[in-house]
């Protein structure tokens, strides 16, 4: 019979429960840090902009096939550069397993646990088409950690965890209106679910939301300091 933890004990974290095998890092620049984490489930990459002792951290995360640099021509890049200049991290998740929502959910989580090692207290996760899903129930594991959560052209499957959560959390949801693969009423059923947030319908714009890029960038490099400085207070 194998002994039982203690009472002292804590279980492990979400970045102990990787069953990592192996990692390594590199600085690519002076504000950009890419991290591998070798797993028994696949390969966690992770782009991490501007101070390591940050205590804001925004965890931004691709859609169904994976990805780092984001939708709107690589709005998670330049979101990076320039939040970094501010003072605030961001993340970029590239997941161990894209598609799957549990193991996506992990990494982010997983993500602001590393963090967490460093300085980071505070948390806006962000998510493209499907990642909408894992940014929202991050969000939810978050719980106070939390300042806010941005979707972009978000699907709805997956977004149940996540009831209520704009009552206790700003939510900003963007969504083309001419979107071909996840059309306007996916972030307009997230909204219901999640019992409010903003939702920002763009029109004439697609799927990658290229035709708002400009648009997206400007309300952002906004929005994420106003809700960390809100959360603060």
């Amino acid at each position: 019979m194998s002994p039982s933890m203690s009472d002292d004990e804590a279980p492990p974290t979400p970045l102990e429960q990787l069953r990592t095998m192996a990692a390594v890092e590199t600085m690519l620049t002076e504000d950009l840090r890419h991290i591998e984490v070798y797993t028994m489930d696949g390969l966690l990459s992770l782009f991490w902009h501007g101070p390591p002792e940050a205590e804001r951290v925004v965890i931004a995360c691709g859609g169904a096939m994976g990805g780092v640099l984001g939708p709107a021509d690589a709005l998670y890049q330049d979101l990076g550069v320039a939040l970094a200049e501010m003072g605030i991290g961001l993340i970029r998740v590239g997941y161990r397993v894209p598609n799957d929502t549990e193991k996506c959910v992990h990494d982010l989580v997983a993500a602001a646990d590393l963090a967490t090692r460093s300085g980071g207290t505070r948390f806006i996760t962000m998510g493209h088409s499907f990642g909408g899903a894992p940014a929202l129930q991050a969000a939810v594991i978050l719980q106070e950690h939390c300042a806010g959560v941005i979707t972009l052209a978000t699907q709805s499957a997956g977004c149940e965890p996540a009831e209520d959560l704009a009552s206790r959390t700003p939510v900003i949801l963007f969504h083309g209106d001419k979107d071909e693969i996840l059309p306007l009423q996916a972030s307009e059923l997230v909204r219901m679910v999640i019992g409010g947030g903003e939702l920002v319908a763009l029109s004439g714009v697609g799927h990658l939301l290229a035709e708002a890029a400009t648009e997206i960038r400007s309300r952002l490099i906004d929005w994420i300091p106003e809700k960390f400085e809100e959360h603060a207070t």
